[in-house]
């Protein structure tokens, strides 16, 4: 699994997917001022008498660049609409198409086990938990992730995929979704959404003005009010008829672009997971249940490229959005006998594996999904850990400074607040966080302040990444007030010992990288095509990341500008402080996707040029792949670093 190769393939994509699209808007308007001729042309006819031949030299110029302009106008205006609306988030694509939110604290036991399916792959990805979304009406087995980066990304899930799959299954079709998250696919399939709503956008326009016609002859019936009409008809079944050829056009241009990510994300999950057979199993599944991956949801066909399955049959396979099932079978499961699993019935959820899916036996999986690297530092070692299956369950016990009770504790929000703060607390002087926790005035929250933060004070390096990415999303549930005060308490507890760490910088940029564009709507767009742009910044990070290291610092510097190719010189010491660094990351973060590929290979050189990975220098690289919206899954780090 190479997400930055697959990240790569998706910027092409995209590149395709423009050319693609601006082809699709010149046939149309081609076309539609063909019709426009070619009707003028033969209103002269039935007005003179005499026949006229249709010749392309007709055409008239003025006319033509009007009817241009104005359809350049209308399809622009329709992509900019959906792209806004759709770039809030993965919420409005996942409410568009008729899906609920999942309550963190679900009673339900299929509900509860795909939120810990999905808790479990996100610790292994290092980014935030996404939110699970049901489509409850649904039989058919499918899912999709949505969103336009890690931080805002969700997860939805079928009824149907909710009730037919074990959990292996589950975890099979689900780590498929978070391989579309992790390589850009999702960003790649929203601008595909409004893109192509903009090319069938015109033939909805026909269908509108042709449903005006018939209803307006149908109220009046005089002779100037026919010929209106009539008129009206024309121009309506015109546009009409060119929508049907937009809507071709889009067929094809989704057809083009998805059926290699999806062979792409089948590999991923495989890898992604360590377990072949969740998702071969998942599509054999599939093959033999008769509701298949159909959706019926009004929008699906829309947004049909979204999904794991196709959501419609296909007379034609031009027009399908996936590679045939069996095809996606073989290339999995290279033995394959030919036969699907069919299953008569839901599954049965036995009591004892609802138990399964809380306390101590969910914290097993949890935290082997968050510690395989984090527990194998020494290069060496790496290959040993990386054989451990996703969901094992082999640690006896979880360690004991993170129990089940923590981690069940983040998903309530006044808990996830409390696990943050204590993350942060003093424990030697904790006057001032004291007084500010009083000032903000939130019940209960002290009582559970203080008594975590004596558990989390020796926390190890390596567990509190994942927990924060625990707490994070739990966040997003608090109202925009509740969200500022806690923002306010946490600067409060970062400088109340009148310096601030790596750390205390990672926590925070975190918490407001991921959570300020839910609450406050920021977006940005990258600014920077170059790392000479950048290079002061690049510098400072290389440098700082240099100073944590055992070894040579000067040579670790010097081994992340191997992967750089640029003549950096090495800051003082003075000047990489945390602010400076904070400063830095900022900066890096605004380059270009590829870009900040290039600058995460030279941080992981740097901190491995001594022949080992500390948990501390892992959780800053975590961190700051995390602030730049690259997030780093555990697969990655063990990949580029046993390429040394």
């Amino acid at each position: 699994m190479d997400f930055f190769r697959d990240q790569e393939i998706a910027r092409r994509n995209t590149r395709l997917l423009t050319a693609l699209f601006v082809l699709a808007v010149l046939l149309l308007i081609a076309a539609i001022n063909i019709f426009l001729a070619f009707v003028l042309t033969a209103s002269q006819t039935l007005e003179g008498g005499d026949p006229t031949t249709f010749e392309l030299s007709d055409l008239d110029i003025r006319l033509t660049l009007l009817v241009s302009i104005a359809l350049i106008v209308v399809i622009g205006a329709v992509v900019l609409y959906n792209w806004i609306r759709f770039s809030q988030g993965g919420r409005c694509v996942a409410e568009a198409l008729g899906a609920r939110p999942a309550c963190s604290n679900t009673e339900n036991p299929l509900e509860r086990r795909a939120q810990n399916v999905i808790q479990e792959i996100a610790l292994a990805a290092n980014m935030p938990v996404p939110p699970l979304y049901i489509l409850d009406k649904e039989p058919g087995i499918n899912a999709f992730a949505a969103g336009i980066s890690p931080g805002d990304a969700v997860v939805a899930i079928t009824q149907g995929a909710l009730t037919q799959l074990t959990r292996d299954e589950l975890q099979g079709v689900i780590g498929h979704e978070f391989s579309h998250i992790l390589n850009g696919d999702m960003r790649l399939s929203i601008r595909l959404m409004a893109m192509l709503r903009g090319i069938t956008f015109i033939g909805d326009m026909g269908a509108l003005l042709m449903r005006s016609a018939v209803s307006h002859r149908a109220r009046r019936s005089t002779k100037s009010s026919n010929n209106n009409t009539v008129g009206l008809l024309l121009v309506g079944l015109v546009l009409y008829l060119v929508g049907l050829l937009g809507g071709v056009m889009a067929g094809l241009i989704k057809s083009a672009i998805s059926k290699q990510k999806e062979y792409l994300a089948d590999a991923s999950s495989v890898q992604f997971t360590r377990n072949p057979s969740g998702i071969s199993d998942a599509l054999k599944v599939i093959g033999g249940y008769t509701p298949g991956t159909l959706v019926d949801t009004a929008r699906a066909e829309e947004m049909s490229h979204l999904f794991f399955g196709q959501v419609k049959h296909r007379l034609w396979l031009m027009f399908a959005t996936h590679p045939p099932l069996e095809n996606r079978i073989r290339r999995v499961d290279p033995h394959w006998n030919g036969e699907f699993i069919t299953r008569k019935n839901n599954l049965s959820f036995p009591e004892a594996e609802g138990n399964s899916e809380t306390g101590m036996a969910q914290a097993q999986r949890s935290l082997a999904a968050a510690l395989p690297s984090a527990m194998a530092t020494e290069i060496g070692g790496i290959a040993a850990s990386n054989q451990q299956a996703l969901p094992a369950t082999s640690l006896d016990q979880p360690p004991d400074d993170l129990t089940a009770a923590i981690i069940e504790e983040a998903r309530e929000p006044l808990g996830a607040m409390s696990l943050l703060l204590a993350l942060l607390w003093h424990e030697n002087n904790p006057g001032k966080q004291r007084a500010a926790i009083e000032a903000a005035k939130i019940s209960g929250l002290e009582a559970l302040v203080v008594e975590r933060g004596r558990e989390l004070q020796h926390l190890k390096p390596e567990l509190r990444l994942p927990l924060i990415e625990l707490c994070l999303p739990t966040l997003k549930t608090l109202s925009p007030p509740q969200y500022h005060q806690f923002k306010g308490l946490l600067i409060n507890f970062v400088k109340a010992d009148g310096q601030i760490e790596l750390f205390e910088w990672c926590l925070y940029q975190l918490v407001r990288h991921y959570l300020d564009p839910h609450f406050v709507k920021r977006s940005s767009s990258p600014q920077h095509a170059q790392l000479k742009a950048v290079s002061e910044s690049l510098a400072v990070a290389l440098g700082t990341l240099a100073l944590l290291g055992r070894g040579d610092t000067y040579a670790s510097f010097q081994s992340g500008l191997q992967i750089i190719g640029l003549p950096l010189v090495m800051p003082a010491a003075e000047a990489m402080g945390v602010q400076q660094f904070g400063k830095a990351i900022e900066q890096l973060a605004n380059c270009y996707p590829l870009l900040k590929v290039t600058i995460l290979k030279a941080l992981i050189k740097v901190a491995e040029q001594d022949g080992q990975i500390s948990p501390r220098e892992l959780t800053l690289i975590k961190a700051i792949a995390a602030v730049m919206d690259c997030p780093l899954p555990n697969q990655v780090l063990h990949n580029v670093m046993l390429t040394r």
